[in-house]
């Protein structure tokens, strides 16, 4: 079966739904919320994403190892249609499928953890309140202070599970989510962070477990993604929980071909479906 773009729904859930830790985030892309921003394609049973609700669009595209083979297939078959430039998430050794359409440079080594251990959860006591669209303006000063460079779509507090420590006025520490799909009852932790000054009190800690405690009623997997050279960070998720269930790499790709438009849509063979710190 060759690569066709995959529009239907139903079908991207029940492949995807078979592993949900390792597409925690595509499961997630699936709702409403996400879906016009995404591109899907699939080969058989094997899919992959193309999200351009951001700049440079993302490509995720992750398998287990005995999966490598046929998710690679496809990548090569999708490669020549995607953007000139783009970000990648991608499970390890299909890397080296795109690097004769691109210049692949590696930004870094992650890993995928998702909540396994809820008495380790339970022994730390929870922290924050809900914020709200009012927060943003506060949310945007602490990321800027505590954690420049993140990836922060406001539009995900409107969902109600970000949740932050005050400090008076002062916003000291925020726990969100990436993406949380009740209809698929997954969620990806994200946006993580402490500001400088008020580490090493726990609050990180806090935070999280506090939006874990929200997120229990409506999902059933809760996993998140950091940088496997963070290793605070990791401490943290493993003392709260979490274990590692998939490692994965971060990649920015620029076509080789210097004639393709930088962050054009897919077109032409194949039709378009329409590290936190704590």
């Amino acid at each position: 079966m060759g690569v066709r773009a995959e529009h239907d729904r139903a079908v991207l859930a029940g492949l995807l739904s078979r592993d949900p830790v390792l597409h925690a985030y595509q499961l997630g892309d699936l709702d409403d919320f996400f879906w016009p921003y995404t591109s899907w394609f699939r080969r058989g049973d094997s899919v992959v994403l193309l999200y351009h609700g951001v700049v440079p669009p993302t490509l995720l595209a992750f398998a287990r190892p005995a999966r490598v083979g046929a998710v690679a297939a496809l990548l090569g078959e999708v490669a020549p249609v995607l953007p000139a430039r783009l970000s990648a998430h991608l499970s390890p050794g299909l890397e080296s499928v795109l690097d004769g359409t691109f210049r692949v440079t590696a930004t870094g080594p992650h890993r995928k953890m998702a909540l396994t251990d809820r008495a380790r959860l339970a022994a730390v006591t929870p922290a924050g309140e809900v914020l709200g669209r009012a927060d943003l303006p506060r949310l945007h000063e602490l990321y800027a202070a505590a954690y420049p460079g993140n990836w922060f779509d406001p539009r995900m507090v409107d969902t109600g599970r970000y949740v932050g420590v005050r400090d008076g006025e002062l916003l000291v520490a925020v726990a969100g989510v990436h993406v949380v799909s009740a209809a698929h009852r997954v969620a990806a932790v994200g946006n993580v962070t402490t500001r400088p000054g008020w580490r090493g009190r726990g609050l990180a800690g806090a935070v999280v477990a506090r939006l874990c405690g929200l997120l229990a009623a409506e999902v059933d997997h809760v996993t998140l993604n950091v940088a496997a050279d963070n290793p605070v960070a990791v401490r943290l998720y493993e003392r709260l929980g979490f274990t590692r269930v998939a490692d994965y790499g971060e990649f920015t790709l620029v076509a080789r071909d210097g004639s393709r438009v930088a962050g054009s849509a897919p077109a032409g063979g194949v039709e378009a479906a329409g590290a936190d710190l704590p």
